[in-house]
């Protein structure tokens, strides 16, 4: 029987351990059975950190739970540095609830800007997959747009995957009124993804301006101050966005179905409760 020596053994398991973990299957995206409370009033450990210029390091606190506000624990999002909490957990088909509200502090350069946010559905690949350095705020996915004036609307957010230096964009479909990219019901079926990636919620003020504190004539998102319920049904190939119980916008054959969420950190702070998942059907 040959011998061999301690070296090419150490090589030959050190291969072997990692092929075994190549061959491991990726867990599947988790299914709601019943509700799943992303946030548990204590901490942030359903999630994981990502700012753009620090990467999982938040050394500016970030993102923090404080005790009580208007008489509840909450997250709160500072917004001084872009990035997110992201899910530890993939997940598809299910209704994703979430109480918001704004605080007063805004920061360069978005000081004097809209106070501005957002939720990512279905965030595929690294974080920081926006850009070709991996280091931007988000990564491939589709966002529920939190913005003063813009609250529901739909945007398609690129990303990268190592070794391929195209810019892969998600594809979806929706009804809009002709002419325009603003969600209709009742309007014509129209395909979006590259060069087309959003559409905004119903009743979109035509005059938005991105101004501090802007409010369109129509708005469903409540005054800052005040706290807000956004729903976003995520069925199939199929998203709804609600907002204080009013549907502001839909899509339907996304190309994406799964994946990680994204509650966004862009320049303005952010409180956060009750950030749930349920089952789609009773």
């Amino acid at each position: 029987m040959p011998r061999y020596s301690p070296f090419l053994i150490f090589v030959f398991l050190s291969a072997l351990s990692a092929a075994s973990r190549a061959a491991s299957p990726v867990p599947s995206a988790i299914t709601p059975r019943e509700r799943v409370p992303l946030f548990n009033g204590r901490d942030l450990s359903s999630f994981t950190t990502w700012l753009a210029k620090l990467g999982t390091a938040d050394p500016d606190r970030v993102f923090t739970v404080v005790d009580r506000i208007d008489g509840a624990p909450a997250i709160r999002i500072s917004g001084q540095h872009y990035g997110g909490i992201i899910t530890k957990d993939r997940y598809t088909d299910y209704r994703f609830v979430m109480e918001y509200r704004w605080g007063p502090v805004t920061w360069r350069p978005r000081a004097e800007s809209t106070r501005d946010s957002g939720v990512l559905f279905h965030c595929q690949g690294e974080p920081g997959n926006n850009t070709p350095d991996f280091r931007a705020p988000w990564q491939r996915s589709i966002e529920y747009q939190i913005i003063e004036g813009g609250t529901g609307d739909l945007i398609i957010v690129g990303g990268y995957e190592r070794g391929n230096p195209e810019l892969l964009f998600p594809t979806l479909r929706a009804t809009v009124t002709p002419g325009t990219r603003r969600w209709n019901p009742e309007g014509v079926e129209q395909e979006f993804g590259r060069g087309r990636n959003r559409t905004d919620w119903r009743l979109k003020d035509p005059a938005w301006k991105d101004v501090l504190g802007f409010r369109g004539a129509n708005e469903a998102e409540n005054v800052p101050g005040q706290w807000n319920l956004l729903e976003a049904t995520c069925a199939g190939r199929s998203l709804t966005y609600y907002l204080n119980g009013i549907k502001v916008n839909a899509a339907t054959d996304a190309s994406l179905r799964e994946g990680r969420i994204l509650i966004q950190s862009e320049g303005a702070e952010l409180y956060v409760r009750r950030v749930e998942l349920l089952p789609l059907t009773p």
